[in-house]
């Protein structure tokens, strides 16, 4: 069996890991069952999420059992790991919805065909119906309170109040993992390096009570070269989902990504050789647009699949060389063409506020049909849209189609 552990390193996932030598030789030696926590406060996946799905998949492509398990229970309370306040709770129904989806999704990462199949397990079917008594005694008996507070994850709540019901998500995430061991033989937990408090706590749940087999393993996070966490827009949170991020918004998200990422996101997020990688990663100054090119298409394949790659291509094509279509630009139709330049910023999302759009255009940074706009105050007329259309632009990288309602 290929193991699998020499790949995620050469691809730069692995973070951190409990118990390295141990782990190896047991992915190296038989299948494994393994699991994946995700907790549907959303009805789509995000960018985040991309990255755990893709070491998913290397895992089972080398002969591993995923276990996806999505958190029905553990999102009642929300995981409050670096978290500056407490989450919201959704309601059962919101629950059940989000799941629905996120499932579709999760698809596209997984097989649930073959010897080593993906299964789905919802931990809803197992904490909802804990009494407290038992799980305190059962479970939190083996938790000291201090190692607790001292993890990293929970340090930035401490001041502003961590409640003891978010305290308990550790312990139900630790449960999680010994119910998925005593079920199906699970592992391995794998996660985000921000899971890596939760994660040592299912390890260690497991080995006090007398087994030796638990492994956890963390991988990096996809970041800029500031450090700060890829997947961010105007508008929020990169979804995987296409009615929250278009095709082509995701599409351009990743060919607009910087040149010291482009090595980085090619090994973390496609599935490409790593000789193609390093090929592509190796091109310089404008060439290395043609890598950016590649990049995109390859990651907005595999999410949206073929067709609507291709679409996002011709877009993109459109607007940086004057060739494609630019029908499958993200649109927004207008009831009234005249209609001020900030609404217009807002309606798109380019920026949440008036504020902030006067002063997107004070810094030249809005134009209107390849022309600047200087005057905030400005008015689009129908003179604007001769075609039916006016192109919106932020920058050189950022575009939208208004167009007349019909």
């Amino acid at each position: 069996m290929e193991n699998v552990f020499n790949q995620l390193e050469e691809r730069d996932y692995i973070e951190q890991m409990t118990h390295p030598k141990e782990m190896k030789e047991l992915l190296e030696r038989k299948s494994v069952p393994f699991y994946i926590g995700i907790d549907p406060t959303a009805d789509s996946l995000h960018v985040g999420h991309f990255v755990s799905l893709m070491v998913a998949s290397h895992l089972q492509k080398c002969g591993h059992q995923p276990i996806i398990l999505i958190g029905g229970g553990t999102a009642i309370i929300g995981d409050p790991s670096f978290k500056n306040d407490m989450r919201k709770m959704l309601t059962p129904q919101e629950l059940e919805h989000n799941v629905a989806c996120i499932k579709k999704q999760i698809e596209k990462f997984v097989n649930f065909e073959g010897n080593n199949a993906a299964i789905i397990v919802n931990n809803a079917d197992w904490l909802l119906d804990f009494k407290f008594v038992d799980f305190v005694r059962e479970i939190g008996s083996l938790f000291s309170v201090n190692k607790m507070l001292a993890a990293e994850c929970y340090k930035q709540r401490m001041e502003t109040g961590l409640t003891f019901f978010e305290m308990s998500y550790m312990l139900m995430q630790s449960y999680d993992f010994l119910h998925l061991y005593n079920k199906y033989g699970c592992k391995l937990q794998i996660g985000g390096n921000d899971q890596w408090s939760n994660i040592i706590g299912g390890v260690e749940l497991i080995r006090k009570i007398g087994k030796d087999d638990s492994f956890g393993l963390t991988f990096k996070l996809l970041t800029t070269k500031e450090g700060k966490k890829m997947g961010k827009t105007e508008k929020g949170a990169l979804w995987l989902s296409p009615k929250k991020t278009s095709p082509y918004e995701f599409y351009q998200y990743w060919r607009n990504v910087e040149d010291e990422s482009v090595e980085n996101v090619f090994k973390m997020l496609t599935f490409l050789p790593m000789e193609k990688i390093k090929e592509l990663s190796s091109y310089q100054d404008e060439r290395i647009n043609e890598a950016k090119k590649i990049l995109a298409f390859e990651i907005t394949k595999l999410i949206h699949g073929q067709e609507e790659a291709k679409k996002a291509q011709e877009a993109s094509n459109a607007l940086f060389s004057g060739q494609g279509n630019i029908q499958n630009m993200p649109t927004v139709t207008l009831e009234n063409t005249n209609i001020s330049i900030l609404d217009a910023i807002i309606l798109t999302g380019i920026a949440p506020s008036k504020s902030q759009a006067k002063t997107l255009i004070n810094q030249g940074g809005i134009s209107l049909n390849d022309e600047k706009i200087t005057d905030a105050y400005f008015t689009l007329s129908d003179k604007n849209f001769l075609d039916g259309y006016a192109i919106l632009k932020k920058g050189k990288k950022i575009f939208y189609k208004l167009e007349k309602q019909k």
